[in-house]
């Protein structure tokens, strides 16, 4: 049995810093972040346009190597790991919802949720998947394709998709950010419900300050650093 409490943090990282290649010449994306986040805590991420909140998150994941400094998912450090062998770690214990939805086209709903439980081996795939999308609210959507579903709905598929693995962390990037006010508001609701239900850490960057207020904690960037964190709400 999974006990959080004995468990090492999801997340940390340690003076992490980032530089990217320009035209101009080097930029400084992130400037010794260092940010944890322990088990089954939900933390919002908020900050101007271009203060490196993608990119933290990008890092954190271990999609992109920093520069400098430690990336530590669930205690393993990322910087001794080659590309394949973070993918493992992560496989099963973290997962992603982009901004994008990143739907398989030619896959309905529930073909989308339960195609990365079946590649993971996980026994009735087809019903966790239908299971979860019954949860996000669309049992009468699972065989239709992602171009037959409203952008809220094709969220909600990715939700589904996201969680129906079970992570231990989920990453969410501007998860609202293509939808209107209404499905905003309900993706919104369903992830910080969901990852409260399955006990699952959240790291969720996003511009709106209502949301990030119903988190356990937000934290802010500015020009590539991290602010100091604060309870959510105070």
């Amino acid at each position: 049995m999974f006990d959080a409490q004995s468990a090492p943090a999801p997340l940390r990282l340690d003076e992490v810093r980032l530089t990217l290649p320009s035209a101009a010449g080097p930029v400084e994306i992130l400037r010794g972040v260092s940010f944890t986040v322990d088990p089954g805590e939900r933390v919002a991420v908020v900050g101007p346009s271009g203060s490196g909140k993608s990119s933290l998150i990008a890092v954190a994941a271990g999609l992109e190597r920093p520069t400098s400094g430690k990336v530590r998912l669930f205690g393993e450090d990322l910087s001794g790991l080659n590309e394949d062998r973070r993918a493992r770690l992560r496989r099963g214990r973290v997962s992603l919802v982009f901004q994008s939805f990143h739907l398989l086209p030619n896959m309905t709903a529930e073909e989308n949720v339960s195609a990365p439980l079946e590649i993971a081996r996980e026994r009735g795939a087809t019903k966790l998947a239908r299971e979860w999308l019954d949860r996000v609210g669309l049992t009468s959507r699972l065989r239709h394709y992602p171009h037959q579903l409203s952008g809220g709905e094709q969220q909600r598929v990715a939700l589904a998709r996201a969680l129906a693995a079970k992570p231990q962390l989920l990453f969410a990037d501007e998860p609202t950010g293509n939808l209107d006010a209404a499905n905003a508001a309900q993706v919104a609701e369903l992830i910080l419900d969901l990852t409260a239900e399955t006990g699952a850490a959240l790291v969720l960057v996003t511009h709106d300050e209502h949301l990030a207020a119903r988190a356990d904690r937000v934290a802010r960037m500015a020009d590539g650093r991290m602010v100091e964190p604060q309870v959510a709400g105070a």
